[in-house]
């Protein structure tokens, strides 16, 4: 041990030892980030990881986590375009074509309508005359009737044209005579007067219609009923279209032989 170290701390001889300045550490250079004006990371933004961490392996639940931090990227594939078939689109332009050309036919047909306004041809008569009633027993009935129909065709600018014609007579709702008529064609304005002749031959009526019967041709009030069912076709340039047509008469006659026309009540209807 040495004199100076063996002086004790509390010798006159002691002293204390000489401090010397400490000189400062120079400071590391600006970072080019700082030259720029951009702030210097922080500690706590930054990861520190040490070489052991680095070189040890990914165990499997490391790499679930990383696996479920880690955005999800989708991607979206394009849809190809199937090219359609020439004979789809043939068969959607000819249902566009018939379609136009069914469009403008009707309304073609509805301005025409419009424009000629068509009326229905009228069913009347204008005379008859009852000739012959007579019972052959209580239920059989025998007799002639003629009457005069008239059938009118009101159009100013249409034709029309009667294909069937079929007349039938009534008594008290039991049908006692029916007649066929020839088809013929009515111009415009024009009247066509046909003389029906009518006999019923052994016709059979219920108890009721042949009492009843029996007291008009003794009270000289004789009722008959017509009613007529005719077919009309009309032509409007090369547009025709057909309908039914039903007339009704009720006839009130005296008694015969010389069975006349008292009144007469006539409507025409479709």
């Amino acid at each position: 041990m040495t004199s100076s170290e063996s002086l004790s701390f509390f010798s006159p001889e002691y002293t204390s030892p000489r401090m010397f300045p400490v000189t400062p550490s120079p400071r590391p250079p600006p970072s080019s980030s700082l030259k720029r004006g951009m702030p210097s990371p922080s500690p706590m933004s930054q990861i520190i990881m040490s070489k052991q961490a680095l070189n040890q392996p990914l165990t499997p639940e490391v790499s679930c986590e990383i696996i479920k931090n880690k955005p999800v990227v989708q991607y979206v594939v394009p849809r190809q375009r199937r090219r359609t078939n020439p004979a789809v689109w043939c068969a959607a332009i000819l249902c566009m074509l018939f379609s136009l050309l069914l469009i403008s036919f009707g309304i073609g047909t509805l301005v025409i309508f419009l424009s000629i306004k068509p009326r229905n041809p009228v069913f009347d008569t204008s005379n008859a005359s009852l000739s012959v009633i007579y019972l052959d027993s209580p239920k059989y009935m025998n007799g002639d009737f003629t009457f005069i129909a008239n059938f009118t065709n009101p159009n100013k600018k249409l034709d029309v044209r009667f294909e069937h014609l079929a007349i039938e007579l009534f008594f008290s709702d039991s049908l006692i005579a029916t007649q066929l008529l020839q088809p013929f064609t009515q111009r415009q304005r024009e009247t066509r007067i046909v003389q029906v002749h009518m006999i019923s031959s052994l016709v059979y009526l219920p108890p009721i219609s042949a009492f009843k019967l029996q007291k008009q041709v003794l009270s000289n009030r004789v009722v008959y009923n017509i009613r007529g069912t005719f077919k009309v076709r009309v032509n409007i340039g090369l547009i025709h279209y057909s309908y039914w047509l039903h007339g009704r008469c009720q006839l009130e006659m005296t008694s015969p032989p010389a069975g006349a026309l008292i009144t007469h009540s006539c409507r025409t209807k479709r």
